[in-house]
C-alpha cells in the first residue's frame, strides 16, 4: 500500500514549500529596505551654495531699508513706505541631512526589529514543522508495519483460498459457482428461444392481420365506389323521370 507515503510526503511537501516562500519573502524585502535606505531621497544643495545664497540674503536685507523706500502699485504708481513699518521675520531654512540621517536609522531599526519577530515566528514555526515531519515520519513506520503484516495475512488468505478452490469474491467453491453459472445460462438460453419464437409468432400474426385489414381496405373502397356510382345512376333516373314526366304532361296538354 502506497498511499500513506504519498501523503506523508505530500503534507511534507504543503508544510515546508509556503516556509520557504516565507523565508524567501523577508529576505527580499529586507534587502529591498536596505538599497533603498542607502539610495538618497532629495537632492540638497551644497555647503558652499547654501552659505553663498546666506551671504546674499544677509546682503539684500542689510541695502533693503536703505535703497527701497518706495514700493510700486499694479497701476504703476509708486507708493513710499513707512521706515518703521514692522518686518516680517524670515525663517531660517533647516538643514534637514542630520534629520533624514536619524529617520532613516529609526526606519531601519524598526525594520530590523520587524524582521527579527519574523524570524523567531519563522523559527518557531520551522521547529513545530519539523515536529509534525517526526510524528509523521514515526506513524509512516507504523503503517509500513502494519501493512506489512496486511500483506503477509493476505497472502496467507489467498494461499488458503487457492488450496479450498473457493472463490473470494463470492465465498463459493468454484465447481459449485461454474455448475450454477452453467445452469443460469441455459436457462438464460431457453427464455431467450422462447421470447424469440413469441416474437416471430407475434410478426406473423401481425402480419396476417395487416394482409386481412388491406383486403377490408380494399373491399371498403369498392363499395364506397359503388355507392357513388349508385347515387349517380339515381340522381339520373330522378332527372329522366321528371323529364318523362313534363313529356307526358306535355302530350297531354296537346291532346286536350
Amino acid at each position: 500500500m502506497k498511499t500513506p507515503r504519498i501523503q506523508i510526503r505530500s503534507y511534507c511537501l504543503v508544510l515546508f514549500f509556503p516556509c520557504r516562500c516565507l523565508l524567501l519573502l523577508l529576505t527580499l524585502y529586507f534587502l529591498g529596505t536596505v538599497m533603498s535606505s542607502k539610495i538618497p531621497r532629495g537632492v540638497h544643495p551644497p555647503a558652499e551654495t547654501k552659505k553663498n545664497g546666506h551671504k546674499q540674503e544677509s546682503k539684500d536685507t542689510a541695502t533693503a531699508p536703505a535703497t527701497t523706500t518706495a514700493a510700486q502699485r499694479p497701476d504703476g504708481v509708486l507708493k513710499p513706505h513707512k521706515e518703521n513699518a514692522p518686518r516680517k521675520n524670515v525663517a531660517p531654512k533647516v538643514q534637514k541631512g542630520v534629520s533624514t540621517r536619524y529617520g532613516q536609522q529609526a526606519e531601519l531599526k524598526e525594520q530590523n526589529q520587524c524582521l527579527i519577530a519574523a524570524n523567531e515566528e519563522l523559527a518557531k514555526n520551522l521547529s513545530d514543522t519539523q515536529q509534525r515531519v517526526a510524528k509523521l515520519e514515526l506513524q509512516y513506520c507504523d503503517l509500513q508495519k502494519e501493512n506489512a503484516e496486511v500483506q503477509k495475512n493476505l497472502k496467507d488468505c489467498h494461499a488458503l483460498l487457492v488450496t479450498a478452490k473457493i472463490d473470494p469474491v463470492l465465498g463459493e467453491r468454484v465447481g459449485d459457482a461454474a455448475r450454477q453459472n452453467e445452469s443460469q445460462r441455459k436457462e438464460v438460453m431457453s427464455t431467450s428461444a422462447d421470447l424469440l419464437n413469441e416474437i416471430k409468432a407475434f410478426g406473423d400474426t401481425a402480419s396476417q392481420q395487416r394482409a386481412r385489414l388491406e383486403e377490408i381496405q380494399e373491399t371498403m373502397r369498392g363499395l364506397k365506389e359503388a355507392r357513388e356510382q349508385m347515387v349517380q345512376e339515381r340522381e339520373n333516373f330522378s332527372s329522366e323521370a321528371a323529364e318523362l314526366e313534363r313529356a307526358l304532361k306535355e302530350a297531354e296538354a296537346l291532346l286536350l
